[in-house]
């Protein structure tokens, strides 16, 4: 029979085993700095000319780190396209005719491959970034972003629509989606809050507009009109009232029951979110914080480090 302290020995080994699965500590914000040090900089430049040329694809962007991240980690799995051998993201439920960017993380890989003479940056660390500088472009405050992660070598359409979280969601669904990836409530609400950016389709909330009684008659009345009960699914409505501004007007429409989708209002619906949504409706200053801190935190899901994956010359295929 094993000894107690043998026991104790497997059992610790086991758990590190498993966080280094879900999570890294080894990513670090100087990643670039000798091996390439115009690389921020140059992502920088060409999301704040794409941001400025179309307002919506800061969110865009935004969202594409997010829905990366919750299928399989952090890998830049999500750019991937399909081949044979590879059955890719972008058809997912959540994603197809809906994920956009794609064409600006091409352009950020080539100028940033010039920038460093030779492919020194992941596609995973690149979509990290460019969410960072689209918050920003559009009025969110910075944060740190930590780098060294590398591109996984395939894709998973099935993961991608069973992890991906839909716009009709419960609570409680939310909250075991985020817990399946290890975010907790407080992740849930104050990432949420990436919906005060961009749009949705009619088709994502028609249903709430039109049956739900926890929303704002007029608010419902005038969404109606750009979204009939038949046809017009691929309308979009916008998903907060101040969609190309990075502020805390999402909170506050929550709290008027003015959220657009029903996985938005669930978290103001007289449940265990409610404080934090009320809180961030009249603090700017703890939603701009606990952003950046969660955003951090969702970008070590699973990531691939030191000698796993590769950096990909090309974002939309393996090497």
């Amino acid at each position: 029979m094993a000894s107690s302290n043998g026991f104790a020995y497997i059992f610790l080994a086991m758990l590190a085993v498993s966080l280094a699965a879900t999570s890294s500590d080894a990513l670090s914000t100087t990643f670039y700095n000798r091996v390439c040090p115009n690389a921020l900089r140059t992502i920088k430049q060409v999301v704040t000319a794409a941001v400025n040329s179309d307002r919506r694809m800061g969110a865009s962007l935004l969202r594409l780190h997010f829905h990366d991240c919750f299928v399989n980690g952090c890998d830049g799995s999500v750019l991937l396209d399909s081949t044979s051998t590879i059955s890719g993201e972008k058809g997912a439920g959540g994603n197809f005719n809906s994920l956009r960017g794609f064409d600006v993380v091409d352009r950020i890989k080539a100028a940033v491959d010039r920038a460093c003479g030779r492919p020194v940056v992941s596609c995973a660390d690149i979509l990290a970034v460019a969410a960072r500088d689209s918050v920003v472009q559009l009025g969110g405050r910075s944060w740190n972003v930590e780098l060294g992660r590398r591109d996984g070598t395939t894709a998973s359409l099935s993961a991608a629509n069973n992890a991906l979280p839909g716009p009709g969601l419960s609570l409680q669904a939310l909250k075991a989606n985020f817990r399946n990836v290890g975010l907790n409530e407080q992740d849930l609400v104050v990432l949420s809050g990436g919906h005060t950016i961009g749009v949705s389709k009619c088709s994502n909330f028609k249903s709430r507009i039109y049956t739900e009684t926890n929303i704002d008659p007029n608010f419902a009345r005038n969404l109606r009109a750009t979204c009939p009960r038949t046809g017009g699914d691929n309308r979009l409505g916008p998903l907060d009232t101040s969609a190309t501004r990075f502020d805390t007007q999402y909170f506050k429409d929550l709290v008027n029951r003015r959220g657009l989708l029903h996985s938005d209002q669930v978290l103001f619906n007289g449940g265990s979110t409610d404080a934090l949504v009320r809180r961030y409706s009249t603090n700017s200053a703890a939603f701009a914080a606990d952003f950046g801190k969660s955003m951090i935190k969702m970008g070590k899901i699973r990531v691939l480090e030191g000698r796993s994956g590769q950096i990909r010359r090309n974002c939309r295929r393996t090497n």
